[in-house]
């Protein structure tokens, strides 16, 4: 056998990781996506990220506190050294900044660079508090809302979706499958698939996050900044999909360095890092299945989780 056969054999059957980057607030597009940016240059890597582009309310998530759950999350994670009080109080006594109209040329730099874009949210605080009681007009309109900028930024409708903190149900698909999105990333899971609502097959496939994010795990069963990387790591599957979710927030400012070290523990194990809608290239997604609402550990209140496939229990 060649050399160069060999070569294209060890690149195929390389570990890939779907990298996925949630950018949530002001702060983490003016400051977190550049410095990912950075980061993903020097390693040669592209990623799918996915914006926030309305008002940044999430301040207004401090009224969770009085929640026991989110109250121990917040301590556990440190969260005014790790998010900076600029995150936690935006939007609370004064109405959120666009972040769309602000900080265009960061987003639209993040495209230009090569990187997938995709919409997150149009306003991030309220999809997370109202998804339970919004009707279908109201998903439609926010949408549309946060479509409707990303087109104007980029010059061209987003390619992708994925809705905040995991919070979708089968209204929301029905109304996503009404746009041109290649595919969305709304659930946890574990394989690609294509949802199943109604007894309706809907055309977009999801790309479920299947690893954990960096607020579920750290301060929980042993876990900690020093061993975080290597925890991860032991987390990657060969034969699975493997798709990982950070935060400009996080992974972006306050965990930086410790995410570059990752990436290149990750490359020096012969691991590569791909936009998520990569993996639709030449692969037949045979699966069909809905979404189910789930707690998850480490995580405050539900998340929408891939059900078991039709045929699979």
């Amino acid at each position: 056998m060649s050399l160069l056969r060999i070569t294209l054999l060890i690149k195929e059957h390389r570990i890939k990781i779907g990298l996925r980057i949630d950018v949530d607030t002001f702060r983490g597009t003016r400051l977190g996506v550049p410095n990912l940016c950075e980061v993903l240059a020097k390693h040669a890597m592209k990623a799918s990220f996915f914006f926030s582009v309305g008002p940044d309310n999430m301040g207004r998530h401090l009224w969770r506190l009085l929640r026991p759950g989110f109250f121990r999350k917040m301590l556990r994670t440190r969260a005014s050294s790790l998010y900076g009080w600029d995150i936690l109080l935006k939007g609370t006594f004064w109405p959120g900044p666009i972040i769309g109209k602000k900080l265009a040329d960061v987003i639209h730099s993040a495209s230009y660079s090569g990187h997938e874009v995709g919409l997150h949210a149009w306003d991030h605080h309220a999809w997370q508090e109202d998804i339970d009681t919004m009707g279908s007009r109201d998903i439609h309109r926010s949408l549309k809302k946060g479509i409707d900028l990303l087109t104007r930024i980029l010059g061209r409708p987003p390619v992708c979706s994925a809705v905040p903190a995991w919070k979708c149900n089968d209204l929301v698909l029905l109304e996503k499958d009404k746009f041109s999105f290649n595919y969305n990333s709304d659930c946890r899971g574990e394989n690609i698939f294509f949802p199943l609502v109604q007894g309706e097959h809907l055309s977009q496939p999801q790309i479920p996050v299947t690893l954990p994010t960096y607020d579920e795990v750290i301060g929980r069963n042993g876990v900690s900044n020093s061993n975080y990387n290597d925890y991860m790591l032991s987390l990657i599957k060969r034969e699975a999909l493997n798709v990982l979710a950070i935060h400009a927030e996080v992974e972006g400012i306050a965990c930086l360095e410790m995410f570059e070290r990752f990436v290149g523990m990750a490359q020096s194990s012969g691991t590569s890092f791909i936009p998520l809608g990569t993996f639709l290239q030449g692969s037949l997604i045979a699966r069909r299945t809905g979404i189910v609402a789930k707690e998850i550990a480490g995580r405050d209140g539900w998340v929408s989780c891939q059900a078991p496939a039709e045929g699979h229990g």
